[in-house]
């Protein structure tokens, strides 16, 4: 449970791999004894990571694509006790070209991205309703805002699950769960290799940090950087002639 500080004493990271949710997790402000679960596929580079952090590190075998494992990953974490926070950072990044040449990997990213987050957070919510308590962390992206040609697929995955993530926030008011939803621009990384860092680009520790300081306040929502929620305003309002003429 969370400590006289508010801090987690439990916390499951969803895509124990990522870059991202690693920065978060590197960038808490938790005791050494905090249980830290390192959810996904590869038990070697879960390991690794574990190795990484300042806290106590187990790990979880998930399949985000099975639905069985979906269920499992949310019944063994819970099994353990109370889970206070949740980083549901699962992701995978396919070029637009490539899905044009092979459609089957659109339905690939959207399972990815989007899908098992459903159906992940879902079984959590009902647990943490149960326990009357605890943070869900979603990584959604500006990507949302708008799709573009460059990766629309990509784009429509991300609004379904920040159209999912803002719902849930609603659904949990007043249950004492509270949804956090992060949206980063381009964000440097494995996952953005090889491409070229777009305007209001921001690291994995940058990231990271903010996340960290957002679930230190009562915030529901945190744009990274900050000035990206005004650039998301704009972006809504550009006329779609010239929304088309974007390579990025």
């Amino acid at each position: 449970m969370l400590d006289d500080l508010g801090r987690p004493g439990r916390v499951l990271l969803l895509g124990g791999t990522s870059e991202i949710g690693l920065a978060i997790l590197g960038s808490l402000r938790a005791p050494a004894d905090t249980e830290v679960m390192l959810a996904g596929r590869d038990e070697q580079r879960l390991a690794a990571a574990g190795k990484e952090l300042p806290f106590r590190c187990t790990t979880l075998g998930f399949d985000a694509l099975a639905a069985d494992s979906q269920r499992q990953v949310i019944d063994a974490a819970f099994g353990g006790g109370p889970v206070d926070l949740i980083i549901a950072a699962t992701g995978l990044l396919i070029a637009q070209d490539e899905i044009d040449r092979d459609p089957a990997l659109a339905s690939l990213m959207i399972e990815t991205n989007f899908t098992s987050h459903v159906t992940t957070l879902l079984a959590a919510a009902g647990r943490m309703r149960q326990q009357r308590s605890g943070t869900i962390v979603v990584l959604s992206s500006v990507a949302a805002v708008r799709p573009r040609k460059a990766n629309f697929v990509y784009g429509a995955a991300k609004a379904g699950l920040d159209a999912f993530a803002r719902g849930l926030t609603d659904a949990l008011a007043g249950t004492g769960v509270r949804v956090l939803v992060v949206r980063p621009g381009f964000v440097t990384g494995r996952m953005t290799a090889g491409l070229s860092p777009a305007p209001l680009s921001s690291t994995p520790a940058q990231v990271g940090t903010a996340v960290a300081a957002a679930l230190e306040s009562s915030a529901t929502s945190l744009w990274v950087p900050r000035i990206l929620a005004g650039a998301a305003a704009v972006m809504r309002l550009v006329p779609r002639p010239l929304w088309r003429q974007m390579r990025r």
